[in-house]
């Protein structure tokens, strides 16, 4: 037995029964072993999520190519988003540690590369990282909350959102999100997901590009 089929178990569980099925005896038994035989690779359940995680995520295999820095920025931002979509319940796991995991740190390494030719400190890239990580996972997991990822139920709560806020919403009491509200949903809008993180990740590079040009500047 070793870590990594101790975790692809664990996934297989969660993928199709959801993260809270799995258990250190599930994942044992899937193994044909038994549970005290399983602490002799991970100490507790924490380990084995972690481990989980990291084989959920896979490995960071990004062709960037020639590509500038904001190109391989949107490749990485993607590509972790569409591991997580595919296994929605690694946003439920808790990170009490920075990742140490193989895979987490080769994630880590593609995105240095991918800011390897802008003057950022390696602290700054780092920071860089750990912003756009941070919003497209939530992004992921506000969209899956929400129910706002596949296609939508034209009787469902989601659907219904844009009606229900444009109708409902009172313009005297809340103006700015009667008017802002009415501009975004006064039409059919492109998907939600995919919509709102093209958006976002634009923003984000935005600022990270102001960071490089700034850095350019005071370069001797």
């Amino acid at each position: 037995m070793s870590i990594r089929q101790i975790g692809e178990a664990g996934v297989a569980i969660a993928y199709a029964e959801g993260l809270a099925a799995v258990s250190m005896k599930r994942v044992a038994e899937s193994l044909g072993f038994t549970t005290m035989s399983l602490y002799r690779y991970v100490d507790s359940k924490e380990q084995l999520a972690a481990v989980m995680y990291d084989v959920a995520l896979g490995p960071a295999d990004l062709a960037y190519g020639r590509k500038g820095w904001r190109a391989r920025m949107s490749l990485w931002a993607k590509g972790i988003a569409e591991r997580r979509l595919a296994h929605p319940w690694t946003l439920d796991i808790a990170q009490p540690a920075p990742p140490l995991t193989p895979n987490l740190l080769a994630w880590t390494e593609a995105g240095l590369a991918a800011l390897e030719r802008t003057p950022l400190t390696g602290q700054q890239k780092l920071s860089a990282l750990l912003a756009v990580d941070g919003w497209a996972a939530q992004h992921v997991r506000q969209s899956w909350q929400m129910g706002f990822l596949g296609e939508l139920e034209p009787d469902g709560p989601q659907a219904a959102y844009p009606r229900h806020i444009v109708t409902l919403v009172d313009a005297h009491r809340f103006p700015h999100l009667a008017a802002a509200s009415r501009d975004a949903f006064g039409e059919d809008s492109e998907d939600f997901f995919e919509q709102e993180f093209a958006y976002g990740l634009e923003l984000l590079l935005d600022g990270i590009a102001v960071r490089v040009a700034g850095t350019s500047t005071r370069d001797p």
